[in-house]
């Protein structure tokens, strides 16, 4: 019986060996992932670590880990079976950061400086509620059936929509939030975050003061193949550098976004493999070498940080959103913008009035067409840090219009040709989540 015994704690052990070593490398995204969900999640969008894990941490393996929340602290932290603990630290102003152990907590650090505009105005140019307007022309009982579809049925849990906003004509037709969110409620965009960072280099363009078609100054590449890449071609993913995308499994992207410091370099670092404007490649980090080429044109990091909300997201009303930074004090423009769901749209009704706010000119009105145009190579999926329906991707929805994306189906739907803005903000994307259906169904119910 001993003999058997041990045979069987030799095997066990054996196997918790193999599984360590297959799996070890995976732990610490694991546990990265979790803390920095925690962190952000609950110091930003005031949600329960509860109902945190039971939604947005309850996928693939990432309910592995235990979380701590330290209050006091306002910090986060995660391990999987008690291995590789991960700490994320949160900081007014800047968000919840993933930190290794060599950050520093007592260094002092800059925020952005924020401005809040006054008025009394309605939405979406002032925080006054809209006057119901009923438009003969939209088919409102048609409309509130497919915004209900994409909401899960009582007893099911397949689509989990979060929210649904239809904008017509500047007017809210249409506004539904599942149980525990309203309309104050704050959710992560993820990569609709790169649009945000797009729109800064049309910001600068209308400015004078950046050239998006010069090839982008960076010191590594000015003695290589890469010295003729420009901002255009980065903002086009279009770049030909190196880069690998796939958010289950360990590759470039998991690694930068939950062990990088500095996630400007990311992409930075990586070869070119195809000349430019020859091979379309979807790159986060393309997106936060961006934030990095950003960086540079100030002279201070305070500068920098202002930027983001003096030109676009505060100088628009965006006043609930909050865009994190990595270790070294970058946006992580490809993926931390959290904003509530009104406050997302209004990204998309200043592209849908071709960058005029409420009769200010933000970005000239070709920037419009310049990020709408489809990127070579990308079989009219992409243009500038936007998705485009040009293609026929949504075979049932007008072809001009293209959307923000995020992870888990967050998005920003600009159509246009029906003057409409569709936000959908949830835990599900293609194919479990039908995008052309919700679309089709919310366009069809608007009689041109």
């Amino acid at each position: 019986m001993k003999k058997y015994l041990r045979i069987g704690v030799f095997l066990f052990l054996l196997l918790l060996g193999y599984f360590g070593f297959t799996n070890y490398p995976k732990l610490e995204l694991i546990s990265g992932f979790s803390a920095k969900s925690v962190a952000s999640g609950h110091f930003i969008a005031n949600r329960s670590q509860e109902a945190i894990e039971k939604s947005d941490n309850d996928f693939d393996v990432i309910g592995w880990a235990t979380n701590q929340i330290n209050e006091s602290g306002k910090f986060a932290t995660s391990a999987v079976f008690g291995l590789i603990k991960r700490k994320a630290i949160y900081r007014a102003g800047l968000g919840a950061t993933l930190i290794n152990d060599d950050f520093d907590l007592s260094k002092p650090y800059e925020v952005p400086k924020r401005t809040k505009i006054k008025n009394k105005l309605p939405f979406p140019y002032g925080d006054i509620e809209l006057k119901d307007t009923v438009f003969a022309n939209v088919d409102y009982a048609k409309l509130d059936r497919a915004v209900a579809k994409a909401f899960d049925a009582e007893g099911y849990n397949d689509k989990r929509t979060r929210s649904v906003l239809v904008i017509y004509k500047d007017k809210i037709i249409a506004e539904k939030y599942a149980e525990g969110f309203t309309k104050k409620s704050i959710i992560l965009g993820w990569s609709m975050t790169k649009s945000i960072t797009g729109t800064l280099f049309g910001i600068l363009q209308k400015q004078g003061q950046f050239d998006i078609y010069k090839p982008a100054a960076i010191a590594e590449w000015q003695n290589d193949n890469r010295k003729n890449i420009t901002t255009n071609d980065l903002l086009h993913m279009n770049s030909g550098l190196e880069w690998e995308e796939h958010y289950d499994q360990i590759c470039d992207a998991t690694k930068m976004l939950f062990q990088t410091e500095d996630m400007t370099r990311s992409q930075l670092l990586k070869p070119a493999l195809f000349k430019p404007n020859t091979h379309w490649n979807y790159s986060s980090g393309t997106t936060n070498l961006l934030s990095g080429i950003l960086r540079k044109q100030f002279k201070t990091h305070q500068e920098y940080l202002d930027f983001w909300y003096s030109a676009l997201i505060d100088r628009i009303g965006m006043h609930s959103m909050l865009t994190e930074t990595d270790m070294a004090g970058n946006y992580v423009g490809s993926s931390y913008a959290w904003a509530t769901t009104r406050d997302w749209s209004k990204l998309g009704l200043l592209y849908l009035h071709k960058g005029n706010w409420n009769g200010e000119q933000i970005f000239d009105a070709n920037w419009v067409k310049y990020v709408s145009t489809p990127t070579n190579t990308s079989h009219g999926r992409y243009g500038a840090q936007f998705w485009l329906n040009a293609g026929g991707h949504f075979p049932d929805v007008p072809r001009d219009m293209y959307y923000c994306n995020g992870f888990q189906g967050q998005m920003v739907a600009i159509i246009p040709s029906v003057d409409l803005v569709i936000v959908r903000m949830g835990l599900k994307e293609e194919p479990e989540f039908d995008f052309n259906g919700f679309l089709s169904g919310i366009v069809g119910s608007v009689n041109k």
